[in-house]
C-alpha cells in the first residue's frame, strides 16, 4: 500500500501534464470500439454459451470502467470533456449519473438523503434497488429545479434528463433494428453489469459513514466521510478513484493529484477485494462493522 503524496513541485508538474488528460480522452473511442466489436461478434450465429457469457461479461466490465472515466470527465469544466463524459455514460445507459452525481451525490454524500451512500447494516443487493431507482428520480428532481429556477419549461429540450431518455431510447432502438432482439438483450445485460459494478463501488466507498447534522444543515464533507484505499492496483485501474476521501473533500482536484489522508477510514483491502467482499454480506458485516466501530472511536478527534 502506497500512502505517499506528491510534494508541491511534483503536484504542480502533474497538474499541467497533459498525458493524464489524453489518457482519459483515448478511453472514450476505445469504449466504443469495444461496444462495436461486441455488437458485431455477439450477433454471429451459432455461438457457444460460454462465448456469449464471456463477451457479455467483458462488455459489462468495460462499461463499469467507462462509467469511472465518465465520472472524472464529468467533474471537468470544459464543454468537450463533459460531452465525452455523456458519451461514455450513453454506452452503458446511465446518463442520469451525470446530473445526480455532480449536483446530488456530492452535496448529500454521507447522509440519509443520498441514494448513493450505503447505510450501516444495508445489504448490497438491496442497496442496488434503492440507489438505482432513487438516483434516477433525484436526477429528474434536480433538473426540474434547475429549469424552474432559470424560468424554462420542464417539458422542453432544455431538460437534459428528457434528452438523455430520448438518446438512450434511440440507441436501444438502433441496436435492436440493426442487430436483432438477442443482441439488444445481451447489450442491456452488459450495460447492467457495468451499472452494478459502479453501484458496488458506491456501496463500499460510503458504507456506514454519516456527516453530523447541525441545525438544518450538515457539516462540511471532510476526508473522514469516505472510505479510502491506497492499494496500488485499485488506484491504477480506477484512475485514483480509490483515494475517494480527497475526491469528496475537494471534488475539483484532478484524479492524478488526489491525496492520502491518514485520518480517513481505511479499507482493509483494495477496491477489487472490497467489491468481492461486499457480495458476501455476512462476511462483509463481520469485517466492516468492526471497522465502523474503530471509526466511531476516533471520529471525535477530527
Amino acid at each position: 500500500m502506497d500512502t505517499s503524496n506528491m510534494n508541491e513541485v511534483e503536484e504542480a508538474m502533474a497538474k499541467d501534464d497533459r498525458f493524464y488528460d489524453y489518457l482519459l480522452y483515448l478511453l472514450v473511442p476505445f469504449q466504443y470500439l469495444i461496444l462495436a466489436y461486441f455488437l458485431y461478434r455477439i450477433s454471429t450465429p451459432n455461438l457457444e454459451v460460454y462465448e456469449i457469457i464471456g463477451m457479455t461479461t467483458a462488455l459489462g466490465m468495460a462499461c463499469g470502467l467507462s462509467i469511472n472515466n465518465a465520472h472524472e470527465l464529468g467533474h471537468r469544466s470544459t464543454v468537450y470533456e463533459q460531452f465525452m463524459s455523456k458519451l461514455l455514460l450513453m454506452s452503458t445507459l446511465y446518463m442520469h449519473f451525470f446530473i445526480e452525481h455532480n449536483r446530488g451525490h456530492h452535496l448529500r454524500v454521507a447522509t440519509e438523503e443520498d441514494p448513493a451512500s450505503s447505510r450501516y447494516g444495508e445489504v448490497v443487493y438491496l442497496f442496488y434497488f434503492r440507489t438505482i431507482y432513487f438516483s434516477w428520480i433525484s436526477a429528474w428532481e434536480l433538473e426540474t429545479k434547475r429549469l424552474k429556477k432559470a424560468g424554462k419549461r420542464v417539458l422542453s429540450f432544455h431538460n437534459e434528463m428528457l434528452l438523455f431518455q430520448i438518446i438512450q431510447t434511440a440507441l436501444i432502438s438502433t441496436i435492436g433494428v440493426l442487430f436483432g432482439l438477442k443482441t439488444l438483450i445481451l447489450f442491456i445485460v452488459g450495460a447492467l453489469i457495468g451499472i452494478l459494478m459502479l453501484e458496488t463501488v458506491n456501496y463500499i466507498e460510503h458504507y456506514g459513514l454519516q456527516r453530523k447534522k447541525i441545525g438544518k444543515r450538515y457539516e462540511r464533507t471532510l476526508p473522514i466521510h469516505s472510505w479510502n484505499s491506497s492499494h496500488p492496483f485499485g488506484r491504477m485501474v480506477l484512475l485514483e478513484l480509490s483515494r475517494h476521501s480527497d475526491h469528496h473533500y475537494m471534488a475539483n482536484r484532478k484524479y492524478q493529484l488526489l491525496r492520502h489522508f491518514d485520518e480517513s477510514p481505511q479499507m482493509p483491502t483494495g477496491y477489487p477485494g472490497m467489491m468481492l467482499l461486499a457480495l458476501i454480506p455476512p462476511i462483509w458485516f463481520k469485517i466492516m462493522n468492526k471497522q465502523i466501530d474503530k471509526y466511531h472511536a476516533t471520529i471525535s478527534e477530527f
